[in-house]
Order: C-alpha cells, then structure tokens, then sequence
C-alpha cells in the first residue's frame, strides 16, 4: 500500500431542504389553513479517527466530499427527512487544517475521535409556522441554509512511542525488523527506506510499545532536504528517540561523531521541543572490523558531552536487548502527553426553537403583504 501523509480536499455540508407552501383542500373543509411542512436538515462532513488506517492514500484519487442534502417539506403538515451525516475515516494522528489560512482546526489523536468538517444547512420553515390570528394565510415560506463548504488539508503525523532516526543506512529498518513484526525492505544503499515503517514491540512486565522507523534524515533535513519536513513531521509525537549512528562510516570519509551533531542541530532547527526529546544513542554495526576500531574514538566524543552509548549489532543482535532496556527505562518514566477530548458537534437547533423564533419573527408584516396593502 503506497504511504501518502498529506492531501488537499474539499467538503461541503448537505444544503436544507426548503419549506413547503400548501393549504389544506379537503372535502368538506372550506378554507383550509396553511399545511407546508419544514424542510430537512442537510447531512453534516464529520472525520473519524480510525486506528486501522495508515494512509491518506484514499483521499488522493477522490478530493470532492459532499454530504447529501435535506429533503424538501411537503403538504398535509409533512416534513422533509433529515440527510444522513458523511463520515469520513481517517488515520489516527490526522491533523486537520483550513487550506486558505493554515490554521490548525483539530488534531485527531484519539481512536474514534470525531470533528464536524462541515456543517449541513439548516432546514427551512413551512408556511405553516408563520399562520398568525391577523395572517391566517401565509403564502411564504423559509428557504433552507446552504450547507458549509471548506478546503482543507489533512496532514498525517504517526503516532509512536519510539522513532528510530538516523542518517541513511544507518541500520534502523534491519532494527525494527528483529524487534518487531515489521517487515521493511532492506539493502545495503542510502535511502532504501522512503517511508516511515511501524512496529510493535512486545517487551518484558507485559509492556508493548510502538516503534517507528524514519527514513534516513540528511544535513538541510530541516529546511526539506530530502524530504526532510515530510521525515521530521513524524518524530515530534514521540517519546523517545534512538539514534542510530553507523560505525562503518569511517570507511566513506565520515566520523560518527560529526554525524550525531549534525543531526541534531537539524532537529533543533525544526522544532527546539523535539531537540529536548530524551535520546538513546546507539553505535550500530559493531560486527565489522573497521566498525569496532572507530568506536573508542566516538565514545570518548560523546563521554565530554556526557553521552552513554550502547554498543550494537543488527546483522547479529548483539546488543539489541540493552537497547530495549535503556527504550522502556524511558518510556517508564516520561508519561504519555494527555490527549484531547472528542469533540463531538451538537446538531443544529430543535425544530421547536426554530418554530419559536419564527411565530416572533411572524409578528412584523411580510413584505410580500406591505405589498398587498398599498394596493
């Protein structure tokens, strides 16, 4: 399934249906009164948070989201049926921005979280409801309200407790693959992981986490290299994060060292909160030769930053179990950020409001009869 996390769309709400103008013509009923009925509430756009959802893709092929309209109201005091509401399913971590002002109008971070996208119209009023002692025959009635139309862009950030980052190659999806079910391509050549990977780890004490497997970052990350901002976006949910630096660089020129600062200053430069994240550091790629005379030199570079390493192995698994400690050391005791609320949006007013609204309304003349009597 190909991995989309942004797209452009657009919804509108159901339009309300009108209100009907009739009277009562029946046998033996000589001037029958008014009998329009109202029209029905159109059907509201609502978002869904859904946990068995990964990808935006479905929302790529089809941008036009419009919710059925009410019916109109009918004779013999007979209201139009309210539409049904669209709900639209979407992954959980979806955020939701007007695409006119960027501003952020909800944050789906909840399973089964709600958020009304566009409200449906209101329906309109039949002539019924504007009979009066003075004006027993109204020959008006209320038009429906259009529904809401907005453009919007849905932009989806993962949500895990643990994001494995790194530079390209760097060992992070044969990782995932050896604590997880995950199963990402691997290759030995940059940039074999083009996008973000799941995976849930079932660790000791019955304590299970998610981890998350970002394409390689590059220096520029910050500023879209690479598709930097589309990469980073997908850390700043996390908890922790385990920096994977590869020892057998040294071989292409490059010091780990370097590489660890360099990477940091790009999540600093993206957001000084994500810098702040607690990090596990990881000297990866131990099994090679070259790899494990390079490594007193880079933990003698992270001991004046006062840095502990933890050595390891993808190929063989050495070292894997520590680094899993050192996650669930943290995980225990950072807590998890309090998640907002559904908001769940409240239908539109109860027809008996609206009727009383329009009896007062009723009582200035119509201009229809200002008409009638300057004639």
């Amino acid at each position: 399934m190909k991995f989309v996390d942004e797209v452009r769309i657009e919804v509108k709400g159901g339009d309300g249906g009108h209100g009907c103008v009739a009277f009562r013509r029946e046998k033996y009923i000589e001037k029958g009164g008014p009998s329009g009925g109202d029209g029905g509430h159109g059907g509201s756009v609502f978002f869904e948070a859904d946990p068995q959802l990964t990808t935006l893709l479905d929302f790529r092929y089809l941008q036009h989201h419009h919710a059925r309209p009410g019916q109109h109201g009918m004779g013999s005091d007979c209201n139009g049926k309210n539409a049904e509401d669209l709900v639209l399913r979407v992954p959980v971590g979806t955020l939701v921005r007007d695409e006119t002002t960027g501003e952020l109008l909800h944050d789906l971070s909840v399973a089964g979280e709600r958020f009304i996208a566009a409200k449906g119209g209101r329906g309109g009023l039949g002539n019924i409801n504007f009979a009066t002692s003075t004006r027993q025959t109204p020959r008006f009635a209320q038009d429906g309200t259009p529904g809401e139309l907005k453009s919007l862009v849905l932009e989806l950030k993962l949500l895990a407790d643990v994001a494995l980052i790194g530079f390209p190659n760097a060992g992070k999806s044969t990782l995932i693959s050896r604590i997880s079910r995950a199963r990402p391509k691997i290759a030995d050549y940059p940039f074999t992981t083009l996008v973000p990977n799941l995976g849930v780890v079932q660790y000791k004490d019955r304590l299970s986490f998610v981890v998350a497997d970002i394409p390689g970052l590059i220096e520029g990350a910050s500023q879209g290299v690479g598709l930097g901002h589309q990469f980073l976006r997908h850390v700043e949910r996390c908890r922790v994060l385990v920096h994977m630096l590869d020892m057998s660089s040294v071989l292409e020129g490059r010091d780990p060292a370097k590489d660890f600062a360099t990477l940091n200053r790009e999540l600093q430069r993206y957001s000084p909160t994500l810098a702040k994240k607690p990090q596990v550091v990881v000297a990866n790629k131990l099994d090679l030769p070259y790899a494990k005379e390079a490594l007193p030199k880079f933990v003698a570079a992270m001991k004046k930053k006062k840095i502990s390493v933890l050595e390891m192995s993808g190929a063989t698994g050495e070292g894997i179990p520590a680094v899993l400690d050192a996650v669930a050391k943290i995980l225990y005791a950072v807590p998890v950020a309090p998640k907002a609320k559904a908001r769940h949006a409240e239908r539109r007013p109860l027809r008996k409001k609206a009727r009383e609204k329009a009896k007062n309304a009723s009582k200035r003349i119509h201009p229809k009869e200002k008409k009638k009597k300057k004639r």
